[in-house]
């Protein structure tokens, strides 16, 4: 079963785990949506692109979706790397996680300034781009 990420390609730091994510996928287990797209609502009507700008958003084939955290324990268990994220998942600490992902997502623009110069990637950076974001 594919695990669909939907994803903001504007965001510096999003962007780089997505192709850090993708490089790992060596089983063809994720795949990626671009929240950023002309046609992104007529593809994903079932999702509401605010929303998923908001939390991290992901849906397996049957259906169900995922949010936050949930998403990215989930998405680096598939490729097999960064067991250590189940910590993040565990009652008393899933909660506190939970809010410092949300912190992040809200401000994920000014940290992305902060820690890698820029605060969004410029143009249609996505998955595939050969231009580096």
């Amino acid at each position: 079963m594919k695990l669909t990420i939907f994803y903001d390609s504007q965001c510096p730091l999003c962007l780089a785990e997505m192709k850090q994510l993708q490089a790992h996928d060596d089983k063809g287990r994720l795949q990626f949506a671009n929240l950023n797209t002309d046609d992104f609502n007529e593809r994903y009507p079932h999702i509401d692109r605010a929303k998923a700008n908001r939390i991290l958003h992901a849906q397996w084939d049957n259906g169900e979706v995922l949010l936050g955290l949930d998403v990215t324990h989930r998405a680096w268990s598939l490729v097999g790397k960064h067991k250590w994220l189940a910590i993040l998942r565990w009652p008393i600490i899933r909660y506190l996680a939970d809010g410092v992902y949300l912190f992040f997502a809200r401000y994920r623009y000014g940290i992305s300034l902060l820690l890698t110069g820029k605060s969004r990637c410029q143009g249609q950076c996505a998955l595939g781009d050969s231009k580096q974001c």
